[in-house]
């Protein structure tokens, strides 16, 4: 099997991208569609408290080929299950859509999810159809009860939002991948393309980020090379890496050879 035929499936839909991008904290939106196009991404995010609902003026909707991708509209900024629940309602009632990345915060400094409201808010919405992306803790006991309640697939973080650390703890990711039958997708903390290639190398059904790109010196170049390291790091792990071994391994046998 090819990378082509191995797709991304996410309640129901097929996608062949696993990058998925963030659509805020670029120069223009210019250049955001600009970026968006390179990545390749299928599923882009969209913050609804800080995109322009109102048509008639100037929005980064403007700028999305709305055919082209699939929208993921997100809760960034809401910080209880209430808040949560009322923001992807009025994504829906919008129009934008029901495919929802849930983000429930617990405080403004290290943006790391609250669990508690996160699950409160996931049992709503999942029980009014929508199909729930949830941005959570690299916890496998929140992301089983995630699971559990029927979100579409878990989005443990690997750093703090923006903070471009990388993979703080890919133990927990491994035990959670080893765990969960879900599509497993890495959101948050991503700072360079091996950062990419090391979250798919663990196996992870994809990865999601922002800042790398747009934070970048030139985001465009960044965006494609998040392309080729998802790519890579997807087809690095269904090839099967060869075990670690603490000492040397001769690359030509030695048996065989004529004295």
């Amino acid at each position: 099997m090819t990378h082509n035929a191995d797709t991304l499936v996410i309640g129901g839909r097929e996608f062949t991208s696993r990058l998925m991008v963030g659509t805020g904290k670029y120069a223009s939106f210019e250049q955001t569609a600009r970026a968006l196009e390179i990545s390749g991404a299928q599923i882009i995010t969209v913050a609804v408290r800080r995109v322009n609902l109102d048509r008639s003026k100037e929005s980064l909707l403007d700028y999305i080929d709305l055919k082209k991708y699939t929208l993921l509209p997100n809760t960034a900024g809401c910080y209880t299950a209430d808040d949560a629940v009322r923001t992807c309602r009025l994504a829906r009632e919008a129009g934008m859509s029901d495919f929802v990345k849930l983000e429930v915060l617990g405080d403004e400094k290290t943006l790391f999810p609250d669990n508690e409201e996160l699950l409160k808010a996931a049992k709503i919405l999942v029980a009014e159809g929508f199909t729930v992306l949830p941005y959570c803790s690299d916890d496998v006991i929140v992301c089983k009860k995630l699971e559990d309640l029927g979100c579409a697939a878990v989005m443990p973080l690997g750093a703090p939002i923006g903070s471009g650390l990388g993979i703080r703890n890919p133990y927990n990711i491994r035990i959670i991948l080893e765990n969960i039958s879900v599509p497993v997708i890495v959101d948050a903390g991503v700072g360079s393309a091996s950062d990419a290639a090391i979250a798919m190398e663990l196996g992870c059904a994809g990865v999601l980020m922002n800042t790398a790109i747009a934070g970048a010196q030139d985001p465009i170049a960044m965006a494609e090379a998040m392309k080729l390291a998802v790519i890579a790091g997807r087809l690095s792990f269904k090839a099967g890496r060869i075990p670690r071994k603490l000492y040397a391994n001769a690359s030509s046998p030695l048996d065989g050879m004529i004295a």
